[in-house]
């Protein structure tokens, strides 16, 4: 294919004379000729989930100090502990926050509230069901018109699951549960389109869907100046080093599990393939990002109650059952297990952030983290309690942002979930404290990623300090 700059569509994408077509990150080289060289930045919004709540054992414990996922302190003097520690180098770039839940299912035990967490639905916890428009589904109205996918929905289990059983965070205008991607292969592949069944072929028996298009790359990258040349250069290498983490991901997803107890399973894979398949679907969601494929995804890490493969998440820090370990708080070094397991989440969520700083914001100012907003938290706190839920907003700074705090909306006085051996469970425990409905959150989120609304679900006000 002979690329010629002003061939160059809207969508910039460098296309194989096969059939497919790699969105291409913006270039200062096509100023005046397809689109200019500065646009304004494009917002974008990506949500996670975690489930199983977090370690929070009471002032008294010993395990306090270290393994307390909220940090210590106030404001922005705080202390993260080893749970988020490792995000230290973010500080500046995120907000923890406490005190915060949906009013309608604080009373829900926890293995049945994922399904609300970007909606904040009354689902309830038996008996009839329906949900409502999901945050990221309303970022995604406003958006997704200037994008191929309006959002990708992701999950590590897959599909939709079962009310109350939820494996997906989307959830479209009339509450329907919008089924997520686990394969990071379909995923991958959503990234190239394929005109007929030949290319289809030709990808299928290709080592690399890259080496496909490397003639284009060469032919374009004589067309380009230095700075573009390099940036190419990055781009390419970032997607070679994503298709070979998604063909070792392959190997842990298509593992069957079909027992709950595992102890005795000899299952053909590492402890590390865990770390590698949800390292994947970060970058899978960074790509899709820096070529503007789409502004909006979530990525729901596991299901609630043990349920599924994403079970089998702690793997990679060494424990067989992420669940399990709720469960175990009260055992010896109970609480530095979850909390190992936490720190790992947290980990590879930072590593994530990381890559979005160092990465200039493709054809604006700053980088790409000034215009993302990252959400990552849950909807259970201590062992199934439906209230205080964990969050953490990262990035986002040039939508305006107030970061390097934590809000603790629960006050330092709050009962915060932690128990100890004889406690009742905290989710059957009555509220000392009332939480803020987390929607005041979500409707300041959305004003900020620039949606035109005073609204969503219950909310009551906004969050200036946010």
């Amino acid at each position: 294919m002979n690329t010629r700059l002003s061939a160059i569509d809207r969508r910039r994408f460098l296309r194989g004379a096969v059939g497919f077509a790699l969105a291409l990150p913006s270039f200062e080289t096509f100023a005046g000729l397809a689109y200019p060289a500065r646009q304004p930045n494009k917002k974008r919004f990506a949500s996670f989930y975690m489930p199983d709540g977090v370690p929070m054992p009471l002032r008294k414990d010993p395990a306090y100090r270290d393994w307390s996922w909220f940090p210590h302190g106030y404001g922005r003097d705080f202390k993260l502990t080893r749970c988020l520690e490792t995000l230290e180098p973010l500080r500046n770039e995120m907000t923890v926050l406490s005190g915060l839940s949906h009013p309608a299912v604080r009373g829900v035990h926890g293995h049945s509230n994922a399904d609300q967490f970007l909606t904040g639905a009354d689902t309830g916890g038996s008996g009839d069901y329906k949900n409502s428009i999901s945050l990221d589904q309303v970022f995604a109205e406003e958006v997704g018109e200037h994008t191929r996918i309006s959002s990708l929905v992701m999950s590590t289990d897959g599909g939709t699951g079962s009310p109350r059983g939820s494996q997906t965070m989307s959830y479209n205008r009339n509450g329907r549960p919008i089924p997520a991607e686990h394969k990071p292969k379909r995923i991958f592949d959503m990234l190239f389109t394929k005109s007929d069944e030949a290319a289809a072929r030709k990808l299928a028996m290709s080592n690399s869907a890259l080496d496909l298009l490397l003639d284009d790359a060469r032919s374009l990258k004589k067309r380009l100046s230095a700075n573009d040349q390099e940036t190419l250069d990055d781009y390419l290498q970032s997607v070679r080093d994503t298709e070979v983490k998604v063909e070792k991901a392959k190997r842990w997803i298509n593992t069957p599990f079909t027992a709950p107890n595992v102890d005795h399973l000899q299952l053909e894979i590492t402890p590390d393939d865990p770390r590698d398949y949800l390292r994947t679907m970060y970058d899978l969601i960074y790509l899709a990002f820096r070529t503007d494929t789409t502004r909006v995804a979530t990525y729901q890490i596991g299901r609630e109650n043990g349920v599924g493969i994403s079970d089998h998440l702690a793997r990679a820090v060494g424990f067989k059952l992420s669940h399990q370990l709720s469960h175990q708080t009260k055992e010896p070094d109970g609480w530095k297990n979850f909390g190992i397991y936490c720190r790992f989440l947290s980990e590879e969520f930072g590593h994530f952030a990381k890559k979005l700083k160092a990465t200039p914001e493709p054809g604006g100012e700053g980088n790409m983290l000034d215009n993302t907003l990252l959400f990552f938290g849950s909807a259970s706190s201590a062992f199934h309690l439906s209230r205080n839920y964990p969050l953490m907003l990262v990035g986002g700074s040039k939508m305006g942002f107030k970061h390097g705090q934590f809000l603790d909306y629960a006050g330092t006085g709050a009962y915060r979930g932690g128990w100890a051996p004889g406690d009742t469970e905290p989710w059957k425990m009555n509220a000392n404290h009332e939480d803020l409905p987390l929607s005041n959150l979500y409707v300041t989120m959305l004003q900020k990623l620039g949606v035109e609304t005073g609204s969503f679900a219950d909310n009551t006000a906004t969050l200036a300090e946010v």
